[in-house]
């Protein structure tokens, strides 16, 4: 629960900060700061401490909003963009790369959407080919939209622009925002998974698979396009048994005329955020996945990517065949 909310001096009059403020009915600590670095770039600052009581930075986006992405890293398009409205997220898996990225476990919201928007949009119209813009790689898109306002504020602007798509991806169950609107035929709704029994290991705090493809299945038959994501693949000593068996279960639930795409990949990271990562590693799970440098960049060793590359390309061509499958590992 958040209990203190920091506030940019620029921002504290925005419309959208005042929004926010009144959502919090009980007493709150509000702190003003001329900049979100006076919080949230602290060096010194405890990450793990900090996942305990995070609170909540306010701030304003200054600069370049839109972010190249890899090009392994696409669901069909050759533009593809990602941007954050929001840092950090409110779980705490373990694999996170979120902890090795950030000296702060704080969230920190920027409010000025209206910008993020102007950029989107001047990206769109300078382009002739389809555009794919990315929504959740700095944080969960849904898991505190009920605070943030993402899904009203952004929902509109690509049920114009059809040139455009937006994948929001989450691992929350929060989707009654999304259930107001009427389904966009370019907007898909993106759900992370790994099997139920890791979930439960190391997806700390995260609804269950049960909750997460009951939200999928409420979210299919209203007529969304739903994004399978299964990254990062984690490589448990029964892996085969236990991914056959999430896939198998979303098959006979999601119908496949509403999966928009399927994309997987290995656990990665760079070499100075493996190690912070691993320092931040509340117990030895991670450290003990078979993991190799291969040109500055910490993932499984080749035959081990090859291995579980072909299982997974063999299973989902079993239940969900005709689906566009993605391998987005670096």
């Amino acid at each position: 629960m958040i209990e203190t909310i920091y506030i940019e001096n620029q921002i504290k009059s925005h419309f959208r900060t005042k929004l926010i403020l009144a959502k919090f009915r009980k007493k709150i600590d509000i702190i003003y700061c001329d900049h979100y670095g006076e919080i949230f770039n602290i060096k010194s600052q405890n990450f793990r401490l900090q996942k305990r009581k995070p609170a909540l930075i306010l701030a304003k986006k200054i600069g370049t909003k839109l972010h190249s992405i890899p090009k392994n890293f696409t669901i069909g398009g050759k533009k593809n963009y990602y941007f954050s409205h929001m840092l950090n997220c409110i779980y705490d898996c373990e694999y996170c790369f979120l902890q090795g990225k950030h000296m702060s476990a704080h969230y920190l919201l920027f409010v000025n959407y209206e910008d993020f928007a102007l950029e989107i949009k001047k990206e769109i119209k300078k382009n002739n080919e389809k555009i794919y813009f990315f929504s959740g790689y700095d944080c969960d898109s849904l898991a505190l939209d009920e605070i943030t306002g993402f899904v009203d504020f952004f929902f509109p602007i690509f049920k114009e622009k059809k040139n455009s798509f937006l994948e929001l991806r989450t691992k929350s169950t929060q989707i009654n925002k999304i259930l107001k609107h009427e389904p966009i035929d370019n907007c898909i709704i993106a759900f992370s998974f790994t099997p139920e029994n890791i979930s439960n290991l190391i997806e700390n705090k995260v609804p269950s698979v049960k909750k997460r493809i009951n939200a999928m299945k409420k979210l299919a038959d209203k007529g969304w396009k739903i994004g399978l994501r299964f990254d990062p693949i984690i490589p448990a000593c029964d892996f085969t048994i236990i991914y056959e068996k999430l896939i198998k279960e979303i098959s006979l639930v999601i119908p496949k005329e509403n999966i928009h795409s399927i994309t997987f990949g290995m656990m990665r990271f760079p070499i100075k955020m493996f190690k912070k990562i691993k320092k931040e590693s509340i117990n030895n799970r991670i450290k003990t996945i078979p993991m190799e440098n291969k040109n500055g960049i910490y993932s499984y060793p080749q035959n081990l990517e090859k291995k579980l590359s072909k299982f997974l390309f063999k299973i989902f061509k079993k239940y969900l065949d005709g689906i566009p499958i993605y391998n987005c590992s670096i």
